[in-house]
Formats: C-alpha cells, structure tokens, sequence
C-alpha cells in the first residue's frame, strides 16, 4: 500500500461497489421458485451503515438480478442500489452529476471484468484478494479479504481512518 494511495484516501466522499464478488462470495444459490439469494457479511453492512451516517455517498451498481440484493439494503435508506446494469460507467457518471461527485472522490471496488471500464474512471481503484488477474494489475488498492468476506469493511474503515472520522469522539453518537 502505498503513500499515493493513502493520500487518495483522504479526497474520498463517495463508495462505489460491486455487488456479486465484493459484497457476497460470488456464489449464488437457487431457490426451487427460481429466486437468487446471495450471502453478505454483516461488518461489511456495519462498516457501510458507518459511512452513511458520517456523510458519505455510498451505492452498488450490480449486473445481478435478484431483488434479495435490493432487500439487502432496505434498512439503509440513504444508500442507492442499481441493480440488473449490463453498462456500468453510463450509470456512474449520471450518478456522479446528479450527486455532484467528481469521479477523484470516487473510491470503486469491482472484483471482474464487468468493473474494469469502470474502475479506469475512478479516483482510488480497489478489489477483494480474489478479484480476476486483470482487475488485480488495475487496482490501487488489493484488499486482504476476498468478496463476501470483509473487504468492504477494510475499505471503508481505511478509508475513514485516513480521514480521521473512525471510531472517534463522534462514535458513541451514531448508534
């Protein structure tokens, strides 16, 4: 990790992720009426819920089609979930300027090649340690935790230490 990608971290507002491979595991089970479920990991949802009440744009642009991956988020209601996206980078930039985010406050992380047009748009490019070779070699940033399993915590919480804003005098007051 290196002193550049550090100070990055310090003009984040906003937190972009992938849905399949970065908040779940990647696998999906099939349920006998056709429906999709996905597993999450919890301090990945506490890490995100952190950075909504500190301020901070949070959403996912998925390809995925299950709704249980809106449902997922249903308790977060500042959080923006687009979901069924076969383009992601049209959907990032209308995001952008209608949040007026400008994409270097943008930290991304994407674990396949679905996220690599739009990661190349992004202020800090990250991924999960099991992301696709080539997602690897274009990210900043390789988390130690793969999809499903923390990685978005450890960004979100680098993210706001490098900023000053985890777990501080604020802390007691969000919950």
């Amino acid at each position: 990790m290196g002193e550049n990608y550090r100070q990055k971290l310090k003009k984040v507002t906003t937190f972009i992720f992938d849905f399949d491979g970065v908040l779940s595991d990647g696998k999906i089970y099939v349920l006998a009426d056709g429906e999709q479920i996905r597993a999450t990991n919890v301090k990945d949802g506490y890490a995100i819920q952190y950075a909504l009440k500190m301020g901070y744009h949070v959403a996912v642009i998925s390809g995925g089609i299950s709704e249980t991956m809106r449902l997922r988020f249903k308790n977060f209601p500042k959080m923006d979930v687009f979901l069924r996206i076969s383009d992601k980078l049209p959907v990032f930039e209308e995001y952008c300027k209608n949040k007026n985010i400008k994409p270097e406050e943008v930290l991304y992380m994407g674990d396949d090649l679905p996220d690599f047009e739009l990661m190349q748009h992004v202020g800090v490019k990250t991924c999960p340690a099991d992301a696709c070779e080539e997602i690897k070699a274009l990210a900043e940033y390789i988390s130690f935790q793969k999809g499903g399993e923390g990685c978005v915590r450890d960004v979100i919480e680098q993210t706001l230490k490098a900023q000053g804003k985890w777990a501080n005098e604020q802390f007691a007051y969000l919950f």
